[in-house]
């Protein structure tokens, strides 16, 4: 292959990974605003929050089984396989004629971002050199951060000037034109590598059964009351299936985790702050607007023009987070965290709606940085050879987390903001310890 057409493949990868990601993280956030019109639309009551929750479940609980499947199957081919998922799913979804529709193809869709994420991230780091891997993965995670800042304000005017299935009109071509950039760029597989056999089949049904029960709890815990009965059975199941999961994993030759990236102390810590990062970003999404809205009496079109400058300090996160040396992330990472953290702690003190939009704007770019900074050097710390099965951790940590971080946001007032800053000084404190200690820099130091 020549340096030419080698270029051409990494674009062409890029723009897929890209596109995919701003895809599924469009979806993730642009539909709260459009509840409300789907139930009158629809006829329906009760069940709307499936209709986000549905697609956050299924992205989360199949994100682990992708990672690893991309590894022995083939991660173009299971890019593209999700992303024609995706835009199956979303045609389905935008001529939905009943909510029970609406959900079941909203569940296939967050399948088919499962399937795309994790390997996506993968593919890149596998196909640019080190020298160019941070700057690829940031400008992936600069789109996705654009969808992510801009999806609720997005999916509020696309429901307004048009109808709420425009959202899901609009992932139709661009789910087409990812797959088509994906089938552009070169395979990458790993399936022969030491520990890289066949997939575990009892462990990866168990894993997938346990994180499903996880993020149902943390979706359904604040609605059915941690007391409940459903709350307490949903936890029972959880352990049942996360012993199943231990056992399942000690027989088997080829683990759905390996060990290695267990005690790959580094990978481990990334991917912890990256858990607060984005619990934080999570009710920083949902708090933020909701407060211009009240107490700053500003009108939905207002509170929207007012959150561009944070949306838009978020979207520039991922490519200065992608020029950061990987031996310097944890530091970097930490540093953000506290930044955030103080902004998230200082915002409910400000005294004018200037004052507020400007604390708002430093901790988009802060938690933007954090939440770039954790898949990027997740992804130096595991090392190529385990970038799916890195990915599909480290994703499912994250989108995990941001379920509690939904949990956090009800309701959305100050208060949450200052919990949710709490939290991220309280993490960036050791992992800024960890830092100066020297945290062992790349997958060779796991011990």
């Amino acid at each position: 292959m020549t340096v030419r057409s080698a270029a051409s493949v990494r674009r062409a990868a890029l723009a897929a990974v890209s596109l995919a990601m701003f895809c599924v993280q469009l979806d993730a956030f642009a539909l709260n605003a459009a509840l409300p019109r789907i139930g009158r639309d629809l006829g329906a009551g009760g069940g709307l929050p499936w209709v986000v929750s549905g697609y956050l479940l299924a992205a989360a609980s199949l994100m682990p089984a992708a990672g690893r499947l991309g590894d022995v199957l083939g991660r173009r081919t299971l890019l593209t396989a999700g992303l024609a998922v995706f835009g199956g799913a979303s045609l389905v979804c935008a001529m939905a004629p009943s909510l029970p529709v609406l959900v079941g193809a909203r569940v296939v869709q967050g399948a088919g971002g499962a399937l795309a994420m994790p390997v996506g991230l993968a593919l890149l780091t596998r196909l640019y050199p080190p020298e160019g891997r941070g700057r690829a993965l940031g400008w992936a995670m600069g789109v996705g951060g654009v969808a992510t800042a801009c999806g609720p304000f997005a999916g509020g005017v696309l429901t307004e000037a048009v109808s709420w299935r425009a959202v899901f009109w609009l992932n139709v071509p661009v789910a087409a034109l990812a797959a088509g950039c994906a089938a552009r760029a070169a395979e990458s597989r790993d399936g022969s590598a030491p520990g890289k056999g066949p997939v575990n089949g009892k462990g990866l049904v168990a894993a997938t059964a346990a994180v499903a029960t996880l993020a149902l709890c943390t979706d359904r815990g604040p609605v059915w009351g941690w007391a409940s009965g459903r709350t307490a059975t949903a936890l029972t199941l959880l352990v049942a299936l996360s012993v199943v999961f231990v056992r399942c994993e000690r027989a088997a030759p080829n683990p759905l985790v390996s060990p290695a990236l267990l005690r790959n102390r580094r990978f481990v810590a990334l991917t912890a702050a990256g858990a607060v990062a984005n619990a934080a970003t999570v009710v920083f999404l949902f708090v933020v607007p909701m407060s211009l809205q009240g107490p700053w009496r500003l009108s939905a079109a207002g509170a929207g023009a007012a959150f561009l400058a944070p949306a838009a300090a978020m979207s520039v996160a991922g490519p200065l987070a992608g020029r950061i040396a990987p031996a310097r992330t944890a530091g970097a990472m930490a540093g953000c965290l506290g930044l955030g953290g103080a902004g998230l702690c200082a915002a409910p003190a400000a005294t004018s709606l200037t004052g507020y939009v400007l604390v708002a704007t430093g901790c988009g770019a802060a938690l933007g940085v954090a939440g770039a900074l954790t898949l990027i050097a997740t992804q130096a710390a595991a090392g190529p050879e385990r970038a799916g099965e890195a990915s599909g951790v480290t994703k499912t940590v994250i989108t995990t987390a941001g379920g509690l971080g939904v949990a956090l946001s009800a309701p959305a007032t100050g208060t949450s903001l200052t919990m949710a800053g709490v939290c991220c000084l309280a993490t960036a404190l050791p992992l800024a310890a960890g830092a100066r200690r020297g945290l062992p820099p790349s997958a060779e130091r796991t011990d």
